[in-house]
């Protein structure tokens, strides 16, 4: 990895970095599926997202369909810019979803790809996830996806099986990482 990144809650001052982050995304392939940023691509402000991500870090204020989680976005020291959004979904006191542990999720900005930042970004989390107080999370990706199966499996991913996800409309492999 070129440089070296931080992991922070979203707050204001990212806000301009937010929306380019999005409308990268957007431009890049607006189908592309932007795992871990929760509901950034249906916002229509930084703000707005950032509200919404405040209000999925806590179980009372977590919309009722949805698991409460933390986001936070990857900034990049040497320049203070935004290079990927990672969440992990609490699942710890749910009472089925906590059969797994934990989620995490994350998306890498298109022109950021190929740097090494989802190993870093994953590791990270990972450390999160621990502190958090789970032993063991799940983490996903398209079956096809090579570029993030060997990121998972570089920080410790066991294969468990590949799974239809209606959601996404197409099939993923799930992975186990002990903490």
């Amino acid at each position: 990895m070129a440089d070296r990144i931080t992991l922070i809650r979203p707050v204001k001052e990212y806000a301009d970095d937010i929306m380019k982050y999005r409308q990268e995304f957007i431009e890049h392939d607006p189908k592309e599926n932007m795992g871990g940023a929760g509901s950034l691509p249906e916002c229509k402000s930084a703000e707005e997202w950032i509200k919404s991500v405040e209000a999925m870090r806590h179980r009372e204020t977590c919309p009722g369909d949805l698991v409460d989680s933390d986001i936070y976005i990857a900034v990049r020291e040497s320049d203070n810019k935004i290079v990927g959004i990672t969440e992990f979904r609490h699942h710890i006191n749910h009472p089925i979803l906590g059969t797994w542990g934990g989620h995490i999720g994350y998306c890498v900005r298109p022109s950021e790809r190929r740097k090494g930042y989802a190993k870093e970004m994953l590791r990270q989390n990972l450390v999160n996830c621990k502190n958090y107080g789970l032993s063991e999370v799940m983490v996903t990706c398209s079956e096809n996806n090579i570029a993030s199966e060997k990121t998972i499996l570089a920080n410790g991913g066991k294969y468990e099986k590949t799974v239809f996800a209606e959601q996404l409309n197409s099939n993923m492999k799930r992975f186990w990482i002990r903490l």
